[in-house]
């Protein structure tokens, strides 16, 4: 069994104290023990794409703090963080763990659309993490949006379980937001689990939420939209299997060399 619990909330914009401020106390109202917490992109900044001027570096605020609480929780906790490291900004997922130890995933592909790509160096590895027997596919928002850079190897096991999405997505394009975590869970006989804020932006973008887990045959089994929310759920690894035996559709897959441009 893995128990996980997501955070749909507003942010403040460009804020890192509040927003720590207001994730710690939602954070220390969870009751239920939880394996991972995750919150969504950028949730200490909010989406701020063009304020470089708030990324930290992996010494810095926003990192101490998740493992502060990773450490006082006794919980792994994840999400996306401006991080200034090298000469380069990374929108990087934080995978902090609950003896303070960590790891990371750069955002493989930048929101062009925005200029994402313009102030951030992309990533090129993907990150599966482990936890209680499971194995989860971390990603962040627009990677949603290709599937290649999911998609399960062909002719082995399975490479992971889950597939997690934490982001910043705009009310406009919900039905993609939507329609994508279904594909996706589909696709590669995995759960999914897409984290999203709710609010305005300070650039005037609405978002309203619709963090959802799907599970492999696509059904959903959580959805939340307008609305801030917590939400704890277990997953249980004899019903994925169970999908998997049932269906192996996985190995008729098509072989293929992912190459990085």
């Amino acid at each position: 069994m893995l128990t996980l619990t997501l955070i749909q909330s507003d942010i403040h914009w460009e804020n890192v104290d509040a927003n720590l401020a207001m994730f710690q106390e939602k954070i220390e109202s969870i009751h239920k023990k939880s394996h991972i917490i995750i919150l969504p992109e950028m949730f200490s900044t909010g989406f701020a794409n063009q304020s470089t001027h708030l990324a930290e570096s992996m010494d810095g605020k926003t990192v101490e703090w998740m493992k502060a609480i990773a450490i006082k929780k006794k919980s792994i906790i994840t999400g996306s963080v401006m991080i200034k490291e090298d000469g380069n900004i990374y929108n990087r997922l934080i995978w902090m763990l609950p003896n303070g130890e960590h790891y990371q995933y750069d955002k493989r592909h930048l929101f062009s659309y925005a200029d994402e790509d313009q102030q951030f160096t992309t990533g090129h590895k993907r990150l599966i993490a482990s936890v209680n027997g499971w194995k989860l596919n971390l990603q962040i928002c627009y990677d949603l949006r290709f599937p290649v850079w999911a998609r399960q190897s062909f002719g082995l096991e399975p490479e992971y379980d889950v597939l997690v999405y934490v982001a910043n997505w705009p009310d406009k394009r919900t039905h993609a937001w939507k329609s994508l975590l279904i594909a996706r869970a589909i696709e590669n006989q995995c759960y999914v689990i897409g984290v999203n804020r709710i609010g305005t932006d300070g650039e005037g973008h609405q978002h309203s939420g619709h963090s959802m887990v799907v599970d492999p045959l696509g059904e959903v089994l959580y959805h939340k939209a307008d609305a801030e929310d917590i939400h704890t759920f277990n997953l249980d690894k004899v019903d994925l299997n169970h999908i998997r035996n049932r269906f192996p559709f996985l190995q008729d897959g098509d072989n293929f060399t992912l190459r990085h441009k």
